[in-house]
């Protein structure tokens, strides 16, 4: 489809509002504020693992991608609560306290250290 490919920079240029990495474990993701031609504001959310190829013997980066439309902003955010609000009440009846860290320290990331989606 014209106008739709990511490597175009034709009528369907997107262009990055806000980004913001949180690296949690073995992975790292990314929530990415981007606004179309016509201003209209969408959230893409990411999950990257470092993977490694035994056929190259290479590390590589697989990626999980997430696209949130603002007409979804209310509902996603209320079943996101809502299950995770279930984790923690099946957790407690289980017996089990859940520890949320809170943590001061940044995480320098570099979009630079993702490298690219493909083993090379």
């Amino acid at each position: 489809m014209e106008g739709k490919d990511n490597n175009n920079q034709g009528e369907y240029r997107q262009e990055e509002v806000f980004s913001k990495a949180v690296r949690a474990g073995k992975r790292t993701y990314f929530f990415d504020v981007k606004a179309t031609r016509a201003e209209d504001y969408y959230l893409t959310i990411t999950e990257s693992k470092r993977r490694f190829n035994n056929d190259s013997q290479k590390f590589f980066f697989e990626k999980h991608k997430l696209f949130l439309y603002k007409e979804d902003f209310e509902k996603f955010s209320g079943g996101l609560e809502e299950a995770i609000a279930k984790i923690k009440e099946l957790k407690a009846e289980q017996g089990e306290e859940i520890v949320e860290k809170v943590t001061t320290e940044f995480s320098d990331v570099s979009f630079d250290d993702l490298g690219s989606d493909k083993a090379e």
